[in-house]
């Protein structure tokens, strides 16, 4: 019969490069693990793998990174159990001057035997390809606000500022379309960056349209057709947080889900002094900053329209307890499509100015929280 020692579990510490991995094999028989390095490729991963007789009984952790998720599926492919370990979470002693890599994939050993990393979830290849799709797009909203500000400022450098009204209507278009110039370099920068700004414009459509195709398909469809329901969350943007968040059950509270998106505000306490700060931005960015875009529609009235009111078609009527047709958990269903907006004009007189509201989520739903400009605060349920 074999012995506890040999039914123990292996650890492997792993940093993870473009070209290299740093390898910290941690045998339940040692209390310091031995380090090699491989290459960054499948053969030299299943030659890693082959060295242990059972890869049932391994451990494999990694930071999550630039180089994304595929290691972790190649190992639980083999049979490995691999986790994708949050990098700013990793414990760190505030005098520890020196990284290099044999000492980071000693650490991860060491630290995921003892059960002190905090593993982040690794979505489908559909997910991450349908995130990377929404992570495109804002991409290209950037580059066109980039567009719009050389062509405005260029205007604006020789004396020809808009002045009537809001930019990029189609009263800005029609006269960006009468401006003319007498310079011939001057004409030719102008139609330059005129250009450019057509061309993102029609990237931004394009790739809308491929999005589009996601709204109602699985497994977004659901998650798609409920959040777009409430005010300030279109089908884009609802298709954006179904794909950051993808498991919404990972959130028991909405304390959780803030900390996730980093919209928890900053704390230094120690004694009797209290000091809370601005929010942490320590979270996902992209799903913080889709949050933050929907808030703004609850800084108007309640209002249903034409829009609205036909994306909210075929939900269940308010007093239901709607659900993502998940398991049962612990975490609120998703409240009647017209309850958000009712809370927030019974509960106006309680925000102060700049206050926010936000949209976040339990299973597939929504909980209501406010922003505010500092700190953050519950809103009433």
């Amino acid at each position: 019969m074999p012995s506890v020692s040999h039914l123990a579990l292996t650890h492997l510490g792993l940093d993870v490069h473009k070209d290299t991995i740093s390898v910290a094999i941690l045998t339940p028989d040692r209390d310091g693990p031995d380090v090699d390095r491989i290459p960054h490729d499948e053969p030299s991963v299943r030659r890693l793998v082959g060295r242990f007789p059972d890869p049932r009984w391994l451990r494999a952790c990694y930071e999550a990174g630039p180089t994304g998720y595929e290691l972790a599926r190649l190992l639980d492919s083999m049979g490995v159990r691999c986790e994708v370990i949050a990098p700013s979470l990793i414990p760190k002693a505030p005098g520890d001057k020196v990284k290099t890599d044999r000492r980071d994939c000693r650490r991860l050993a060491r630290l995921h035997r003892a059960g002190e990393l905090v593993a982040i979830r690794i979505p489908s290849v559909q997910e991450e390809a349908v995130r990377d799709l929404c992570r495109a797009r804002a991409d290209m909203v950037e580059d066109r606000t980039r567009a719009r500000h050389r062509l405005s400022k260029f205007l604006l450098r020789h004396g020809r500022p808009w002045r009537g009204g809001n930019a990029w209507t189609l009263t800005h278009e029609r006269w960006l379309l009468s401006q003319r110039f007498h310079q011939p370099a001057l004409a030719a920068t102008y139609a330059h960056y005129r250009a450019v700004l057509q061309g993102r414009d029609a990237q931004l459509e394009a790739i809308e349209a491929d999005l589009a195709v996601w709204y109602d398909i699985p497994p977004f469809a659901d998650a798609v057709h409920r959040l777009s329901a409430y005010r300030g969350i279109t089908r884009l943007g609802a298709l954006t947080l179904a794909s950051e968040v993808c498991d919404w059950r990972r959130f028991p509270r909405a304390a959780a889900f803030t900390g996730f998106c980093g919209l928890v505000p900053s704390e230094y306490s120690s004694g009797t002094s209290t000091w809370r700060g601005h929010i942490t931005k320590c979270g996902n960015a992209h799903l913080r900053g889709q949050l933050v875009e929907s808030a703004w529609a609850y800084q108007h009235r309640p209002g249903v329209g034409v829009d609205l009111r036909g994306r909210q078609q075929g939900l269940d009527p308010p007093g239901g307890r709607p659900g993502l047709g998940g398991p049962a958990t612990a975490v609120r269903a998703l409240p009647a499509a017209g309850r958000p907006q009712g809370l927030q004009e019974r509960g106006r007189h309680r925000d102060r100015p700049g206050a926010r509201r936000v949209l976040v989520g339990g299973d597939g739903g929504l909980t209501m929280l406010a922003v505010q400009r500092s700190p953050l605060r519950s809103a009433p349920r």
